[in-house]
């Protein structure tokens, strides 16, 4: 087979934007060269698309080319020399608004360029926390109770909200990721100034019960019916929560557990909601499935990622090598399963 000709996507217009510019060191390194031919695409954060040639050019970007998508060519235009680079499949290191949540995957289906990971529905459901609930809720699987806020609403009344959901809250906006403007709420007062907090990067905002307990989490990997599922891992915070800093800062005192020490019954029970979740959802490719299990063992789902993190620490790539899954030949899995599979959902009319 000829060499695929492969595009790594990262940066982004999101407040995740360096998480993403960490992952895409990790992947690019890992790519096989003997496999692939490699095309870097550094989105800025005002949203330019520009084919660079190292990572030394994202502080830098003057030199750069700018990239215009050709649609229904499977190809990008290079304004720099006026030629067409032809992409056999993009790899979306992206996070967090205009990457995750289903706009650059509508993209990749208009270019007709297959996709890793999860399809434009599957991708938006699941970045929108508020949907991904709903979704899950109806189809029996437990979620975090909670009640939304929009923007345009009145402060809500905090005591009405604690009589419903408990003396302590969480407040997080709908689509963010990386717990970017997620508050912990005790009072009246904290709760304004979290749901202001929480609105700067959405409109509609959750408030949650807090559940204390043990963060687990869930890999998932490529497309129904053939996927697995890993192991659970399990995130012990060095904050009070599991914060944008606990994640990714160099003295974050978390600590990485790839196996998580818990009852056999539960580590079952959350598994197969894992993998439930994941095909409710119609998730594709790839997906990380995040939990909170409470003192008397019954598991919650927080949330789905349908572009988990490849930074150094991400629990993603930790699970599946726990699995004898190099970061290598996970790769090569999620290439081959976009490849084959495409994420275009192309629709052929009989008699057409």
């Amino acid at each position: 087979m000829n060499r695929l000709q492969i595009m790594v996507l990262f940066g982004g217009e999101s407040s995740e934007h360096d998480v993403s510019i960490a992952s895409a060191r990790n992947v690019y390194a890992a790519l096989d060269n003997d496999k692939y031919d490699t095309y870097l695409c550094y989105i800025t954060k005002d949203g330019e698309w520009l084919l660079i040639d190292s990572f030394d050019d994202v502080s830098d970007p003057q030199s750069a080319s700018e990239l215009l998508p050709v649609l229904g060519s499977r190809a990008f235009y290079n304004r720099s020399d006026a030629t067409t680079l032809d992409i056999d499949v993009v790899i979306p290191i992206l996070h967090g608004r205009n990457g995750e949540d289903g706009t650059v995957q509508g993209l990749a289906q208009l270019l007709h360029i297959p996709m890793v990971g999860c399809d434009v529905t599957a991708s938006g459901i699941a970045m929108n926390k508020l949907a991904c609930k709903q979704v899950l809720a109806a189809n029996e699987l437990p979620v975090i109770p909670f009640l939304v806020h929009r923007q345009y609403e009145n402060t809500p009344d905090f005591e009405h909200i604690t009589s419903v959901l408990g003396d302590v809250l969480f407040v997080k906006p709908a689509r963010a990721g990386s717990s970017v403007g997620v508050s912990k709420v005790r009072s009246k007062d904290e709760l304004i100034a979290a749901l202001k907090n929480a609105h700067i990067h959405d409109p509609i905002v959750l408030i949650e019960k807090a559940i204390e307990g043990r963060e687990l989490e869930v890999a998932v990997l490529g497309t129904p019916p053939h996927h697995r599922v890993s192991g659970v891992g399990e995130i012990v915070p060095g904050e009070e929560f599991y914060t944008y800093d606990d994640k990714y800062s160099p003295s974050s005192s978390a600590t990485v557990h790839v196996t998580a020490n818990i009852d056999t019954s539960i580590k079952d029970q959350i598994t197969k909601i894992a993998e439930k979740a994941y095909i409710e959802l119609d998730c594709r490719g790839m997906a990380r499935i995040d939990f909170i299990v409470d003192g008397d063992g019954r598991p919650y789902v927080m949330e789905v990622n349908t572009i988990p993190g490849f930074t150094n620490i991400s629990m993603y790539p930790k699970l599946w090598r726990e699995q004898g899954v190099g970061y290598s030949e996970l790769l090569d899995i999620l290439v081959e399963d976009a490849y084959s599979n495409g994420t275009m959902n192309t629709i052929t009319e009989e008699g057409a």
